[in-house]
């Protein structure tokens, strides 16, 4: 793909054979995010293998309401970004007052976008890869694990208590109780001994959002894959079970990103351990809904 200017990063790019739900692609855990590591200025790039004739893999039959969930899904995942529509314009708005609560937007099109990780100034460019629920997925993630009305009331706590302490001591312990580790603290990179050379924030975003796509097979009309059929039992519990599970995937790819010391040139293997552990725990015994998932405690850290 063409760069563009400014050593600006190049969004996941989508290649159209594997995404027809009637054909015959699919792809393995390490294959999802193969492409060029070097995605610095060049491009995080998840591609989707060719099925050979070989690998054939058995379906699982759905539950009406597990069929009527999933197909509900799909209708989310087809829908492409479209910056003429107002509730796509609404939508990215909002993202951007979630994330940035004390600076005002200037325009849908501003290069106060690359402050979120987005490889220029319009971030609908980089929505083609993921569409309009990689949005979605952002906005539901800012939205529900922010610092929150906890972390506001622990705020006003703590300026009580400084305005009626003789000492003028903030009460950390109260302080800290209520932070979490959250939404905004990926945004702004606040855990952990950080690269100098980070993951843009919105696209790695928009990587997610594809990456879990492609392992739970979510454009097959049946499931093809144990994971896949499970997380569909969950969906039909819970119709947020698929934005729940990307904020859960964030977190992890961060924690993953941390742990193994990470540094730009680390990414497609970020994302591979981090789809592989994704997996393993989808398939425990003792996991009955998304926020079994050993995981999700990672959301509260």
């Amino acid at each position: 793909m063409d760069d563009r200017g400014g050593g600006s990063f190049v969004a996941v790019r989508r290649i159209s054979q594997g995404l027809d739900r009637g054909n015959t692609c699919h792809t393995t855990s390490a294959e999802v995010v193969a492409g060029s590591a070097a995605w610095l200025g060049r491009g995080l790039s998840c591609v989707c293998a060719q099925r050979r004739e070989s690998d054939a893999r058995p379906s699982f039959d759905l539950t009406p309401a597990q069929e009527e969930c999933l197909q509900r899904l799909q209708s989310r995942i087809d829908v492409s970004y479209d910056s003429s529509i107002s509730e796509h314009q609404e939508a990215l708005r909002a993202l951007w007052n979630a994330s940035f609560p004390e600076e005002e937007l200037r325009d849908l099109i501003s290069e106060q976008w690359k402050e979120m990780g987005w490889q220029g100034k319009d971030p609908s460019t980089d929505f083609r890869g993921g569409g309009f629920i990689s949005l979605e997925n952002l906005l539901f993630f800012a939205r529900n694990y922010p610092p929150s009305r906890l972390l506001n009331l622990s705020i006003a706590l703590v300026k009580m208590h400084f305005l009626s302490s003789t000492c003028h001591v903030f009460p950390v312990t109260i302080k800290t109780l209520f932070i979490q580790k959250s939404f905004q603290d990926l945004l702004r990179k606040q855990e952990g001994d950080r690269a100098l050379w980070e993951y843009p924030f919105a696209v790695a975003g928009v990587n997610i959002t594809f990456m879990l796509i492609q392992m739970l097979d979510l454009e097959a009309v049946k499931p093809r894959t144990m994971t896949g059929a499970i997380f569909l039992k969950f969906l039909s519990e819970n119709e947020s079970a698929f934005d729940l599970l990307y904020c859960i995937a964030f977190k992890l790819m961060d924690h993953q990103w941390l742990t193994m010391r990470a540094s730009y040139m680390d990414f497609n293997t970020v994302m591979k351990s981090t789809r592989r552990q994704l997996e393993r725990e989808l398939l425990l015994e003792d996991v009955a809904r998304v926020e079994d998932l050993p995981s999700y405690s990672l959301l509260g850290r």
